[in-house]
């Protein structure tokens, strides 16, 4: 076992434990070579929280291991005493359910009768002949794993924030870092992945250790944290297991747009448009971006669509995070804010340290999360929201919307709160700032739309929230009231 000035995970639960077993297995199961060229499709903008990070962040693509300075971040009269990121895990496989939709898929092309004569006369292809014939390499135990990609967008993150902000990452500091994860395993796997990514910052060339015998923490799995979508009773009951819940989903899907791409797709496929629905539609456009994202391969997959039919199903999968996950239903971000204020439980700690010239005790907090823990969140702080909701009736005026989801939650997003200590302040009250930056870009605040704010006035900004705050009450389902009236 390798070992070095600065140890990467210290494994002491038995939850965590369990867990390095997961990862090494997830490590062993599929070796998937990384493409050497990055491949490119038009489509790429389109593809909603299936988007890969750089697309996202182009500025990258020269060098993916290099910092990235904001030229809005604070200059060397501040210092950076804390970072608190949220990020959401890396690239990953299909879930089992969308594999199963493209099986199917897959299926109705290869029980096809003979093709079109026409088309073959006309001296078109039979695109549909060429994805029946395609390899379909997806199988059910990939289950939404994080994929080598997946691992290498959490390496090169952890590089450039490592060489960003060197005082924060320095070695000292690093067994003082605090990792937390949602128990699935795309985020532990990203939380190992981050921390090999540390270990090749602060020993360059030197292979990192095996992840079951890193050592660094411990990392806490805390669902209730990074998956309180999951225990929120009426969130569950009212919108996740409520079929009418997402009706403008459900709408668009049976709505001019979509039944235009429908009858499209069943022309180029050459199958029933009786056949296919809006589900399958947009699987397959979602295996157009998996195959480019996991394998660099732009599949015939692609090749179904164009840009008209990809705002349109960008758009279907912005419904459905609006809704669930968004403005739609508000009982989703209104549970986050125990996410919220747990965030500034760590500042105010780093602030009242500072203050008494005691050492901060957590310089740099890393939580693994989701995209359904980042938009709710973005949408408790007021981000990306539009004039007038996404509903299945108003496309082409949101066509121009700030709640675009791959431009916001791609693969690898990151959300990072940074407290600065000003030492050249003139007021006690200017003596701490904050900056949050979205994908490594500064963020304005969302009420001011300034690059950098007092703590203390953030605070107040939000203390409505952070006051108001009880998630119990909140989730908890109204009392039916089963007495009988006489």
């Amino acid at each position: 076992m390798l070992r070095g000035p600065c140890r990467l995970f210290r494994v002491s639960v038995a939850p965590v434990a369990a867990l390095a077993v997961a990862l090494v297995s997830s490590l062993s199961r599929c070796s998937l070579l990384e493409p050497e060229d990055r491949v490119v499709s038009p489509l790429s903008p389109y593809f909603g929280t299936k988007t890969r990070y750089e697309d996202a962040n182009p500025g990258l693509l020269p060098d993916p291991e290099a910092p990235r300075r904001d030229p809005q971040l604070l200059e060397e009269t501040c210092i950076p005493v804390q970072l608190v990121a949220l990020i959401r895990h890396g690239t990953r496989y299909p879930t089992t359910k969308q594999i199963r939709k493209l099986r199917q898929l897959h299926g109705l092309l290869q029980a096809r009768g003979p093709g079109d004569d026409r088309i073959r006369a006309a001296g078109g292809g039979d695109l549909g002949a060429v994805l029946a014939n395609w390899p379909l390499w997806y199988a059910d135990w990939m289950d939404g794993q994080l994929v080598e990609k997946g691992r290498q967008d959490m390496r090169q993150l952890a590089l450039r924030l490592a060489s960003l902000f060197p005082v924060l990452f320095s070695r000292e500091n690093c067994g003082r870092l605090q990792l937390v994860t949602s128990s699935k395993h795309r985020c532990v796997d990203s939380g190992a992945a981050f921390l090999q990514g540390l270990w090749q910052h602060y020993h360059p060339g030197l292979p990192p250790p095996d992840v079951a015998d890193m050592e660094c923490g411990p990392p806490r799995i805390n669902d209730k944290l990074m998956r309180f979508f999951d225990h929120c009773e009426k969130f569950l009951t009212q919108v996740e297991r409520n079929a009418t819940a997402l009706y403008h989903v459900e709408a668009f899907k049976t709505g001019p747009e979509m039944q235009n791409i429908l009858k499209k797709v069943a022309g180029i496929l050459q199958v029933p448009v009786n056949n296919l629905n809006a589900d399958l539609i947009q699987v397959a456009f979602f295996t157009c971006s998996f195959d480019l994202a996991i394998k660099g391969v732009k599949s015939p997959w692609c090749d179904v669509f164009d840009i008209d039919d990809a705002k349109v199903l960008e758009y279907l999968n912005d419904l459905k995070q609006y809704w669930k996950r968004g403005y739609g239903y508000t009982i989703n971000s209104q549970s986050s804010c125990t996410l919220f204020q747990d965030i500034f439980q760590h500042l105010d700690k780093a602030v009242e340290q500072k203050q008494s010239s005691q050492p901060i005790s957590s310089p740099v907090i890393l939580q693994f999360g989701h995209a359904e823990t980042l938009l709710p969140l973005l949408s408790l702080m007021g981000y990306f929201k539009d004039k007038e909701p996404l509903t299945a009736y108003n496309y082409k005026e949101q066509m121009h919307r700030k709640f675009r989801s791959g431009h916001i939650v791609p693969y690898a997003s990151n959300l990072i709160f940074v407290l600065y200590h000003c030492k050249n302040a003139k007021t006690p009250k200017e003596e701490f700032q904050v900056q949050m930056l979205l994908n490594e870009k500064v963020l304005p605040l969302a009420h001011s739309q300034e690059t950098v704010s007092l703590y203390e006035d953030l605070k107040n900004h939000y203390k409505d929230i952070l006051q108001s705050c009880h998630t119990s009450e909140e989730c908890e389902l109204p009392k039916v009231n089963t007495s009988d009236e006489l």
